[in-house]
Formats: structure tokens, C-alpha cells, sequence
């Protein structure tokens, strides 16, 4: 990694974090937990997982690296907690497509804000990618879009802004490691969530499922993701969350036999095509 060029090491770190990411809609489908104990297994579990490695990494500086997060640390414990309520809350209360139109939008908001705050405006290739995944993130979702509940829409938006403010975060504290931070952030989602659930029980295949999904999907990519900002803009991070979009689906497809509709198969290869163009230019730029 030593060898790498910045936009290597964080386009690298962001599709790896992705990757471990996309069999999450799957394993979500075949747990059997309800929505609020899921939540707080996918908190709780993390946070004891990525914290035993902070603790094997630093040893007897942990508590200064903890104490080193600093003002940004706390805010993107926050708003990283925050933005893990708010989807669940978001799918429960409006259509899956709508949520996930919001969160397609955290790349566009990204690019606002870094350009607002940090000033790094995106070049002319940064936008024409985030127009066209998001356009095409439209298509796949246009026609299981629903006038839902409004509030459902709102905490999506809310996700998405959570997810643009949680990456400008890493960005603007690029020299500090804010792993921490994100595992206190997994510590309040698991806290709030404990006000909601009704049983705990994890029976039958969830035994196995829940924790798979929680080290696998949940906390290896949010330590990568966490990362990956130190080296790309925040807008190029989010960028690669939406081959979730796709490869999730593929994963569904291949276990359970649920094939992916012709939007969601045309979408998402003009999504993979994008930003493998979109990191192919910023690689060779660099």
C-alpha cells in the first residue's frame, strides 16, 4: 500500500468496503430478526469487534487515540449514529426505492459540501459521474417509486446528508484516525436501538447469520470506509456505495433465485461502467 498513490489507496480501500458491503441485502433477507434487534446486533457487534482491534493496535495508546478524535471525532460519532437509525426508520416508514433514491444522493451532497467547506470542488469527470449514477439509480427505482409517507422520505434525505457530512468528516480530519469515533457512533446506534426491541433472542440460522452479517458487512467496510477519505474527496467515497445498488441484488439473485428486474441489470452496468471509467481517469491522472 506503501507504493500506492493517494487516489489509488482510497479508491482501492472504498471498493474493498463496498464489496464487503454488498451481500448485506441479502443476508438481511434471510434473518429472521425483527427490525430494531437487528439494528442493535448490527451496532452492538461491531462495536465490540472493531474495538478489541483498536485495542490489540494501540495497546496502551488507545485511550489517546480516543481522546485524539478530537471535536471532528465527536461529531462524526454523531452523525455516523445518527445516519444508522435514520435508514432503518427511513425503510419503515416509505418504499425501499425511495430510501434508496435518498441515499443516492449522498455522493451530489458530498461534492456540495466538500466544495462548500473544504474546498474541493469536484472536476467536470467527478460530476458527469455523479449525475449519471444518479440518474441511473432513478431509472432502476422509477417505477417502485411511491408517494409514501413523507416522513420515510425526510429520514432518507437525512441518511444521505448523514453519509455526505460522515465522509467530508474523515476528509477534513484526514490526519487523525477517526476509527474510534465511528466506534463509538456504533455504540449510541446500539443504545438507541436497545430502547426499541422486544427480544433479543437470536434463534435457528440467525445464530450464524446475524454476527456473519455484522463482522462482514457491517464492521470491516465501516472501518474501510472511515479510512478511505484520507485519500479521495468525500464525493468519490460515496460514489462507490452505489454498486451496493447492483451487486447486492446479484448476490439475491444467485442464492435465493429473486431475479433482478431489466431496470436494475441496464442501471447498474451503466453504474459499474461510470465509475470505472470515473477511477480509471482519476488513477491515471494521479
Amino acid at each position: 500500500m506503501q507504493d500506492l498513490s493517494n487516489q489509488k489507496k482510497g479508491s482501492l480501500l472504498a471498493f474493498i468496503g463496498v464489496l464487503f458491503i454488498t451481500p448485506d441485502s441479502l443476508l438481511i433477507r434471510l434473518s429472521n430478526i425483527e427490525t430494531w434487534g437487528l439494528l442493535f446486533y448490527r451496532g452492538f457487534i461491531p462495536f465490540i469487534v472493531v474495538l478489541f482491534g483498536l485495542i490489540l493496535f494501540y495497546k496502551k495508546n488507545f485511550f489517546n487515540a480516543l481522546i485524539n478524535i478530537g471535536y471532528t471525532g465527536i461529531f462524526y460519532a454523531i452523525s455516523f449514529s445518527v445516519c444508522n437509525v435514520t435508514f432503518i426508520i427511513s425503510i419503515q416508514n416509505t418504499t425501499v426505492a425511495n430510501t434508496l433514491i435518498m441515499v443516492a444522493m449522498a455522493p451530489m451532497l458530498s461534492a456540495f459540501l466538500g466544495a462548500l467547506f473544504l474546498n474541493e470542488a469536484p472536476d467536470k469527470k467527478t460530476w458527469l459521474a455523479i449525475i449519471v449514477t444518479f440518474l441511473s439509480v432513478t431509472f432502476i427505482f422509477y417505477d417502485s417509486v411511491k408517494l409514501g409517507n413523507i416522513l420515510g422520505d425526510v429520514f432518507g434525505f437525512i441518511t444521505a446528508l448523514g453519509l455526505a457530512i460522515n465522509a467530508n468528516l474523515a476528509r477534513f480530519a484526514k490526519n487523525k484516525d477517526l476509527v474510534p469515533a465511528a466506534v463509538i457512533g456504533k455504540l449510541g446506534t446500539a443504545a438507541f436501538a436497545f430502547i426499541f426491541v422486544n427480544n433479543f433472542n437470536l434463534i435457528n440460522t440467525d445464530i450464524i447469520i446475524v454476527p456473519l452479517m455484522c463482522v462482514l458487512c457491517v464492521a470491516i467496510p465501516f472501518v474501510l470506509v472511515t479510512i478511505a477519505p484520507r485519500f479521495i474527496t468525500a464525493a468519490e467515497v460515496n460514489l462507490f456505495f452505489l454498486l451496493e445498488v447492483i451487486i447486492g441484488p446479484i448476490w439475491v439473485w444467485i442464492v435465493i433465485n429473486e431475479r433482478p428486474s431489466p431496470e436494475t441489470i441496464i442501471g447498474g452496468i451503466i453504474i459499474i461502467i461510470t465509475i470505472a471509467i470515473h477511477s480509471f481517469l482519476a488513477i491515471k491522472k494521479t
